[in-house]
């Protein structure tokens, strides 16, 4: 009776193109990520990059700090954005379909940091559903972002909606 196996318990898999070959069985309807970037805004330093390990908790800001659900627990925590970034691909060429922005702070000297994990989440999803929720960021962090995307691909951000630019104060 031992060599009777346990079934592994179903987990989230970041899935690429078609995992079900068209066969419509087990795993179809999952959601593709392959053309989503998390983005770092430091809103301190100015900069814009992409941190693909950010897609699992695990971006360079987010090693070794425990993060807390109030914000007032960590005074002085130096501001952050992360973005998630959508790119659809058309006939006309690729665009940034989505964009959704969550706060998050970090104090590295007290290894604390404040995020909320279900908005991360949820923002990711939105941004995957071609949603752009930039509008409650500071200023000085939205043209950052809109300069990092503008430079990132000069035709993708050419091929983007009006609003991404306009709520991204480009234009």
């Amino acid at each position: 009776m031992e060599e009777q196996q346990k079934k592994k318990p179903i987990g989230f898999n970041i899935v690429k193109n078609d995992s079900t070959s068209g066969h419509g069985g087990f795993g179809v309807g999952a959601l593709s990520l392959e053309n989503m970037s998390p983005v770092i805004v430091d809103v301190t330093e100015g900069t814009a990059y992409v941190d693909v390990g950010a897609m699992h908790a695990r971006s360079a800001v987010e090693k070794g700090i425990k993060f807390l659900t109030n914000k007032e627990e960590v005074p002085n925590g130096k501001p952050y954005w992360l973005v998630w970034v959508t790119i659809e691909r058309t006939a006309e060429g690729a665009y940034y379909a989505g964009a959704t922005a969550c706060e998050m702070t970090v104090d590295r000297e007290a290894r604390r940091g404040y995020k909320l994990l279900p908005e991360h989440v949820n923002k990711m999803d939105k941004s995957l559903k071609r949603h752009i929720i930039v509008d409650h960021m500071d200023e000085a962090s939205k043209k950052i972002l809109g300069s990092f995307l503008k430079s990132h691909d000069e035709d993708i951000w050419k091929n983007s909606s009006a609003k991404l630019k306009q709520d991204l104060l480009t234009e």
